[in-house]
């Protein structure tokens, strides 16, 4: 996704770590080059907003359960491959909706 202006942070780069964001799971001076990306770009701040919107809504639901390291480390892992575009080993997630 791309609004189509030019930014100093490419709309892609902020999209592929989002959620890194979210979580504020990365250095505050890459958060700022984000927080300056998101007032200059309203599909950007669109998208940021209904994720935080949809993790806010999972933590109300789901918040009181511990995530088991080994699993936060496979999501991770799985996150990490799809992003190298690597083949993601496992049952085919539209074939298991379909079922």
């Amino acid at each position: 996704m791309s609004c189509g202006e030019p930014h100093e942070t490419d709309c892609s780069e902020v999209l592929d770590h989002l959620y890194e964001f979210l979580d504020r799971e990365m250095p505050d001076s890459d958060c700022t080059k984000f927080e300056v990306h998101f007032e200059e770009c309203s599909p950007c701040l669109e998208k940021y907003g209904l994720e935080q919107a949809v993790k806010k809504l999972v933590k109300r639901c789901c918040g009181h359960d511990d995530v088991p390291t080994d699993l936060r480390a496979k999501v991770m892992g799985r996150i990490e491959m799809i992003r190298a575009g690597e083949p993601v080993p496992g049952k085919d997630v539209s074939a298991a909706a379909q079922e």
